[in-house]
């Protein structure tokens, strides 16, 4: 007996359609419920407590709900820039991941965070759109906000993204048709 995670079917409720970056290539349903259900697949992504809100062809939506231990700052006290950056790159290897095929993987070549404000003890909001899907590498732009100021940005990342075909497929996943 397996066991090996399996993506449920479906669609996730609040997603959104894209904005008007052109059209998206065709994307593999396999794909996208992989992200959907990435605490499954990244421990790390489980440990820090990440739920994915929204996830759509080069688009994924995170949040990151508040934990003590996520603190840096304990006398402002403000979040640890590291959490963030953690959050910041794995919501943009996530969206990068609703354009691969089931036997592509992605790993981080290039990260650049820029942080703006301080993080206040709470939840925060994470997005992630893919600027570029090459052959070898994806480049997306990232962004993190405090649930109630979604104008009020604190942080801004970019990621560069490596694409790798394996040729084998995660454990679970049907081969795309």
């Amino acid at each position: 007996m397996s066991d090996s995670p399996k993506p449920p079917s479906g669609t996730t409720p609040g997603s959104e359609p894209p904005g008007d970056e052109g059209a998206a290539p065709a994307v593999s349903v396999d794909m996208l419920e992989v992200v959907r259900q990435f605490t499954l697949y990244v421990p790390f992504n489980h440990h820090l407590g990440i739920e994915v809100v929204s996830v759509e062809a080069g688009v994924c939506r995170l949040r990151l709900p508040y934990r003590p231990e996520h603190i840096g700052d304990p006398i402002r006290p403000a979040l640890h820039g590291g959490v963030i950056a953690a959050v910041i790159d794995a919501c943009g290897g996530a969206a990068a991941w609703t354009l691969l095929k089931p036997t592509e993987r992605v790993s981080t070549i290039d990260l650049r965070v820029d942080y703006l404000r301080p993080g206040r003890p709470e939840a925060l909001m994470f997005e992630a759109r893919v600027s570029r899907r090459g052959r070898h590498v994806a480049v997306v732009s990232i962004r993190a906000w405090h649930s109630d100021k979604p104008d009020s940005l604190i942080a801004e990342g970019k990621g560069v993204y490596s694409v790798r075909d394996l040729g084998k497929s995660l454990p679970g996943l049907r081969p795309e048709t």
